[in-house]
C-alpha cells in the first residue's frame, strides 16, 4: 500500500449514519405468521423479514394502537 494511503494516523469520528442502522433481534414467531408474511412478500418480490419490518415501521409512523383477540 502506498504511504499516502496509510490510515494508521487517521483520527476516528462518529458514524453519521448510525441512526439509520438496524439492530438484529431474535423473535419467535408462529409458523402461520411466517407463512402469511412469506406469501405476501413473494407477491411483492421482497423478503418476508423486510415486509415484517415495513409493517412494523408503518405501525410506528401511524401510532397504531394494538388490539388483541383471544385465540
Amino acid at each position: 500500500m502506498k504511504s499516502e494511503y496509510d490510515l494508521a494516523n487517521m483520527k476516528s469520528r462518529p458514524n453519521p449514519y448510525a441512526r439509520q442502522l438496524k439492530q438484529q433481534v431474535t423473535l419467535p414467531l408462529s409458523l402461520d405468521v411466517i407463512k402469511f408474511f412469506e406469501t405476501k412478500a413473494q407477491a411483492q418480490g421482497i423478503s418476508y423479514q423486510e415486509l415484517i419490518n415495513l409493517y412494523l415501521q408503518d405501525c410506528v409512523i401511524s401510532q397504531r394502537d394494538l388490539s388483541f383477540r383471544s385465540l
